[in-house]
């Protein structure tokens, strides 16, 4: 995937290129490696430290940024170049890059927030193990209580927070016995994700059980019959899960002959240590061939 991605960016700077610059298309970025839109959007976004429509907008900007400070082209001929249909449109997204418009840049020289080109590589660290299974399941059904929330990147969800803490110990239990199928214990489902991970855009968020039960009161998330990259997850919580979530991105994606498929991100606690805070957990991505 690391190839795949390094020859991603180099086609965007191709896009980037031109005169006039076009919108980059997404799909047809993914298709022309090899892959699917949204394994690369996942795959870029979890390496790269930020979604892929932001990194083509700050590199847009950037070189709208250079001709700026280094040519003497009208703002409209400028706009123009880097795919926008007025100066209006082009100044509202290059302030909203470098925090100044194209006209204080032009006559001051700044300030300007340069996005580099990015460029990937594969560390190897030689370390720890990562504990994985693949596994067939048929549709899945995950039943609990949802809400629509959203996205915090660091600390604490407090929408997430408070939806489980409204969860009694009695309807815990209730949940815990509707579990026949796996995944086994109860469910973390993330679901309907922005395709980009943006912060702050919503998603679906499920607490509850994986269970081939009816209950009228509970809400549902489904997923399709397909395969399940599964992680296993033993230690300080939430702690060890971030760090085998990012080294899914980073160590096993890259390595394995296998990509994401759209579908709900799941993570299944099965036995959990308040007293040292730790906790054995499983993490169900959704995986197809690659």
């Amino acid at each position: 995937m690391i190839v795949e991605l390094n020859r991603a960016v180099a086609l965007v700077e191709e896009h980037l290129a031109e005169d006039p610059a076009p919108r980059v298309d997404v799909a047809a970025l993914a298709a022309s490696i090899g892959t699917t839109e949204h394994h690369l959007r996942r795959m870029f976004a979890s390496l790269a430290g930020m979604p892929l429509s932001d990194y083509v907008r700050r590199r847009r900007m950037s070189l709208a940024a250079r001709d700026l400070t280094t040519g003497r082209a009208d703002l409209l001929t400028v706009a123009v170049r880097h795919g926008y249909g007025s100066a209006e449109a082009f100044g509202r997204a290059f302030r909203a890059v470098h925090g100044a418009s194209p006209a204080e840049v032009r006559r001051d020289g700044g300030p300007l927030r340069t996005q580099p080109a990015i460029s990937f590589a594969l560390t190897v660290h030689g370390g720890e193990p990562m504990h994985t299974r693949i596994v067939d399941l048929p549709d899945l059904r995950l039943i609990g209580h949802a809400r629509r929330v959203r996205l915090v990147h660091e600390g604490v969800n407090p929408e997430i927070a408070a939806l489980v803490a409204s969860v009694s110990v009695e309807e815990t239990r209730r949940l815990k016995k509707l579990n026949d199928v796996e995944p086994r214990g109860v469910v973390a489902v993330s679901d309907d994700l922005d395709p980009d991970r943006e912060e702050g855009t919503e998603l679906t968020y499920l607490h509850g059980v994986a269970s081939t039960a009816e209950a009228d009161d509970l809400d549902v998330v489904t997923a399709p019959a397909g395969t399940w990259a599964v992680f296993t997850v033993d230690g300080p919580y939430p702690a060890a899960l971030q760090d085998i979530w990012a080294r899914t991105a980073t160590e096993w994606f890259p390595s394995q002959p296998w990509r994401l498929r759209p579908g709900p991100e799941v993570v299944a606690v099965q036995a959990m240590d308040p007293a040292d805070g730790s906790a054995r957990c499983e993490l169900w991505l959704p995986v197809e061939p690659s």
